[in-house]
């Protein structure tokens, strides 16, 4: 007759460490704002200046919409009436590309300059021990030490 083997179980134990060192890039994000333009009015007669009841198409020029002039006159003087005229100017189409770190002729623009790596350095010693050393503009320095003990019984 043979005895059951007895289950002691088991222990795991893992250590493990890292360091990661990153330096970000120059960028540049950057959205062109369009032109708008709006008239609205009842009771009254507009005008570009040249013919009557007519509301000027403007022109547009390196991607700028120019709404001309509009006058407006009153139907009938002492009536009731409403105008509403409105125009936001958009940005230009640029000649030439816009240089990171410069701030460029647009609306909404988000320029960060290159990240310097300068004094940036991380270590690992064989007995796990981290060490970071923090850099230039831009750097991230991470260092993670990690310990696991799993018994199973």
């Amino acid at each position: 007759m043979t005895a059951p083997a007895a289950n002691a179980g088991a222990l795991t134990h893992r250590l493990s460490s890292s360091v990661q060192l990153t330096v970000d890039a120059a960028a540049t994000n950057v959205t062109r704002l369009g032109s708008t333009y709006s008239v609205s009015g009842s009771g009254v007669d507009t005008t570009d200046g040249t013919t009557v009841n007519t509301i000027s198409t403007g022109a547009i020029t390196s991607g700028i919409m120019s709404p001309g002039t509009i006058a407006a006159t009153q139907d009938n003087p002492g009536s009731a009436f409403s105008y509403s005229q409105s125009y936001t100017q958009g940005d230009a189409i640029p000649t030439s590309a816009v240089t990171v770190g410069d701030v460029a002729n647009f609306g909404n623009i988000t320029s960060t300059t290159a990240g310097s790596a300068g004094s940036l350095a991380g270590t690992l010693s064989t007995a796990g021990a981290l060490t970071i050393t923090a850099g230039g503009a831009g750097t991230n320095a991470t260092g993670q030490f990690v310990s696991e003990l799993t018994i199973l019984h």
